[in-house]
Formats: C-alpha cells, structure tokens, sequence
C-alpha cells in the first residue's frame, strides 16, 4: 500500500499573480479603497468617488510592485558583490606549479 504525495502541499498561496501575504495586502487595499468610496462619496461627490477609487487602484499597484522588488520571503540582497564564476575549473595547471616548487 502506497502514500499519496501532495504535490502543491509546501508552494505558496496565489490568486491573480499575487502570492502569500501580497493577497491580503491586496485585499485590505481594496477593501480600504471601498469604504473610501462610500464615505469620500457621500461627503464631496463623485469627485470623492474618484479618489477614493484611485487609492484603492494604488494600493493594489503597490501591492503588486512590493513583491515584484522584495520578494515573497525575507532575504538580503546585496547589489554591490559581484561574483563571476568560470565555466571550468582547470586544476592540472594549478597541480604542475604546486608540483615543481
């Protein structure tokens, strides 16, 4: 008798492109960008139907550019190293001079 493996047990949560915590980020900035219509709406007009319209929008952009520039879990870059490694290593040559010394 053999264990099924669930395949998609350890990968992230994604709707719409958005993974993990970036959905609830998402989902708290439209529904902020909601509760500004109504209010904003009712007190100015269609003028606070527009903005809050437009902070909803940008929450959700900002939602969608934060984890396209940090990333879904924590980690430090550091843009000032840099590494190039060589396609081979040829260590004959580094043995015949380690060799004749």
């Amino acid at each position: 008798m053999g264990y099924f493996l669930y395949k998609g047990l350890k990968k992230p949560l994604v709707f719409f492109g958005l993974k993990d915590k970036y959905i609830y980020y998402a989902m708290g900035s439209a529904v902020g960008g909601l509760v500004t219509v109504a209010v904003l709406s009712s007190l100015i007009g269609i003028f606070g139907t527009i903005a809050g319209a437009a902070l909803g929008v940008a929450g959700v952009w900002l939602s969608f550019r934060m984890q396209d520039k940090k990333g879904l879990y924590n980690k430090t870059k550091n843009d000032t190293e840099l590494h190039v490694m060589p396609k081979k290593f040829d260590n004959s040559k580094l043995l015949k001079n380690k060799n004749k010394r």
